[in-house]
């Protein structure tokens, strides 16, 4: 490998991964503003940011090169957080149902044995990110500060439902539809490992 490949990959102080370390510490802040206070204006603003800077952190970092195994980690680590907070707050709200709050962390325990596999094979402790799950996590991001909308009394409330629960359907399914090609391509890695050695 390119000696100074290398040493971009092993970067730790870039703008993407700054974003996505503001998106984790924003965690904690969300959930304490909808179990809290339940100000939910100020908890749909906090998830819309933290989906603009999801997106804004993928495009610094192809465009300027600061792509680095610390943001792999970090960037699909605090879309997992996100995602798992704002669950456990809708659930504690009583705006989604609990099965649905456990239907999406069930698929993350799903994939814990893959970052064994990927050791024992050389590969790293993860998986590149594909589009599946890129659109999977958009959806559920998506659908979360509608959800909250249409659970209260407001003019648009119906149409934010609607459109809420048409996205936390499809995102769910994607998501658990893209925890499947995970195991697929470790699969095949394993496969292919095995071929080498004969």
């Amino acid at each position: 490998m390119n000696p100074e490949a290398s040493g971009a990959e092993d970067r730790i102080w870039t703008v993407p991964n700054a974003l996505s370390l503001a998106r984790l510490l924003g965690v904690p802040v969300f959930l304490w503003l909808v179990l809290g206070p339940r100000a939910d204006g100020w908890a749909v603003a906090l998830l819309m940011l933290a989906g603009f800077s999801d997106w804004l952190d993928g495009k610094i970092a192809r465009a300027w090169n600061q792509t680095s195994r610390l943001g792999r980690l970090l960037d699909p680590l605090a879309d997992r957080l996100y995602i798992l907070a704002t669950l456990f707050g809708l659930a504690m709200r009583d705006i989604i149902p609990w099965w649905l709050a456990l239907a999406i962390p069930l698929r993350d325990v799903m994939l814990l044995g893959i970052p064994p596999v990927l050791r024992r094979l050389g590969y790293g402790p993860a998986l590149p990110v594909h589009f599946l799950g890129k659109a999977a996590t958009a959806n559920l991001l998506y659908a979360f500060p509608l959800l909250f909308l249409a659970h209260h009394d407001v003019w648009y409330a119906d149409v934010a439902g609607i459109v809420g629960w048409s996205l936390a359907i499809w995102g769910t399914g994607l998501y658990w539809w893209s925890g499947v090609l995970y195991w697929v391509q470790v699969r095949q890695l394993v496969r292919g490992a095995r071929r080498l050695k004969r």
